[in-house]
């Protein structure tokens, strides 16, 4: 019994350990964000999720600047639209689970890319306007299941492409601005 005890108690140590770096990670990765100009805000006073926008950040951020983004862990929102930024910056929100909002319009991200994107389980939202993206990179949106709006305006995608998705992810809005 007390072996059964101990172990549940260097268990909770453990975890509450892990949980103690995460968020000490956390928070001095929200500052690094912070100095490249983002703005970093809890979506609202009872939901502590992250939404993070570079808008007011210098438009030629590296992908080292955006590094940081990889240690948050409560990130809903993310904008890093008009950013010259290419498929190499996506490798900082590849493992987002909790990202819901991605605004990549304007951005020279392409359909390699979009390969980085495949893990971000709980997307629902996608803007792609005015990018390189066609129909191979619509390929590796398939297995988004909870993607519920994809903006697709200036891009090279075809009515092909644009079906094969609505038949992958049933209920996709998809906007093409026609």
């Amino acid at each position: 019994m007390r072996t059964l005890l101990f172990s549940l108690a260097l268990g909770v140590s453990l975890v509450s350990s892990a949980q103690a770096q995460d968020a000490e990670a956390e928070k001095k990765a929200i500052a690094k964000i912070r100095e490249s100009g983002a703005l970093v805000l809890e979506i609202a006073q009872n939901d502590n999720r992250l939404d993070v926008s570079y808008i007011t950040a210098s438009p030629k951020l590296t992908a080292e600047q955006l590094a940081p983004l990889k240690d948050l862990t409560r990130l809903a929102k993310l904008n890093l639209g008009r950013l010259e930024i290419g498929d190499d910056a996506l490798a900082a929100i590849a493992n987002q689970k909790t990202l819901v909002r991605l605004h990549l319009e304007k951005t020279k991200v392409t359909d390699k890319g979009l390969e980085q994107l495949k893990a971000l389980e709980n997307l629902e939202y996608l803007n792609l306007y005015g990018t390189e993206i066609g129909d191979a990179g619509l390929a590796q949106l398939e297995g988004l299941k909870k993607l519920k709006n994809l903006y697709l305006w200036q891009t090279k995608v075809t009515d092909e492409g644009v079906k094969k998705l609505q038949a992958a992810v049933p209920g996709l809005k998809i906007d093409r601005g026609t």
